[in-house]
């Protein structure tokens, strides 16, 4: 089994993805992903990935870990663990591998799809994700 072939499984099992991808949040670029949609080429594809590490590990989140951190007295780096977002015709699944901090799964469905169902198959995956992510 690969990287590749469990985000085919995912986007093959749950109605409604369009598409599956595992990001490398430490660099931003993506280490996998399955779609069949012709305008997500590589430009696009990387696009999305920089969002991604925007959204958890961006210079903002990191100003309000630090703040967290001098609050709390104790640290609160790489705090965000998963995000779920809409938009008008989309949901978004992110999560972090366990273990692999710098590692974000990512599936994107229609709205079609039960939030649910979503979260099942992705949460479902992780243990092979991660056991296969670098």
């Amino acid at each position: 089994m690969s990287l590749n072939q469990i985000c085919q499984d995912i986007y093959n099992e749950v109605q409604g993805t369009i598409a599956m991808a595992v990001v490398d949040l430490s660099t931003g670029l993506p280490l996998s992903v399955y779609h069949q949609v012709p305008h997500f080429d590589q430009s696009y594809l990387d696009a999305v990935s920089s969002a991604a590490v925007d959204m958890f590990r961006g210079k903002t989140v990191k100003t309000v870990e630090a703040m967290l951190s001098d609050q709390r007295k104790k640290p609160a780096n790489n705090a965000i663990k998963e995000i779920q977002m809409t938009t008008d015709g989309t949901f978004h699944f992110m999560a972090i591998l366990p273990d692999k901090p710098d590692i974000l799964a990512i599936l994107i469905t229609t709205q079609r799809t039960s939030l649910g169902m979503g979260w099942t198959a992705l949460r479902r995956a992780i243990p092979n994700l991660t056991e296969l992510a670098p």
